[in-house]
């Protein structure tokens, strides 16, 4: 199966029940606000404090690294329109017409996820799932490829994983002093 038939079989929903259009406008527009909330959340713990600044701060720094990093050094050197550049699609969001490959909002909120998920697993999967929905979502709404979020949650993974092994001692050497 090609991406783009894929993309087409998820697109193809679209306009067939109102409340799905909501669901997939939301999860592509808006959950990721929810996440950002949840991560600050974890700050307010008292009995966890330290493990959870450390944890917030590798969140964002994972996540910056993946979207305004590697995503725009991937988009500098390799351009691929996004679906409704170039095909009829059913599209519930607008949105420039800058690179779609890769997604810089799965990098950006896996990344999240998985910092999140090396801390504390069970958050962590909640974290993932919303990324996956908002991924699925996003092609849903007609902004992209499968691949691109495919390629957004590998990006992710790879500055979670990053960050958490090259950066951590750092992190947490700093906030002693804080």
């Amino acid at each position: 199966m090609t991406d783009f038939y894929i993309f087409q079989q998820i697109n193809q929903l679209v306009g067939k029940w109102a409340y799905l259009d909501n669901l997939g406008i939301f999860f592509a527009e808006y959950s990721g606000y929810i996440l950002l909330i949840l991560l600050l959340s974890f700050l307010f713990n008292r009995s966890k404090r330290k493990k959870y600044k450390i944890m917030v701060i590798e969140a964002l720094s994972s996540a910056i690294l993946a979207r305004l990093v590697i995503t725009s050094i991937i988009r500098f050197i390799y351009f691929r329109p996004r679906p409704f550049t170039n095909y009829q699609v059913n599209l519930l969001l607008n949105h420039r017409m800058e690179g779609s490959f890769p997604s810089g909002h799965a990098a950006f909120f896996f990344a999240l996820s998985f910092v999140v998920y090396f801390f504390e697993k069970k958050a962590g999967i909640l974290f993932l799932i919303v990324s996956l929905l908002m991924g699925i979502a996003r092609v849903f709404v007609g902004i992209h490829y499968p691949s691109d979020i495919l390629g957004g949650v590998f990006i992710g993974f790879i500055s979670a994983w990053l960050v958490n092994k090259y950066l951590r001692n750092y992190i947490q050497k700093s906030l002693i002093n804080i």
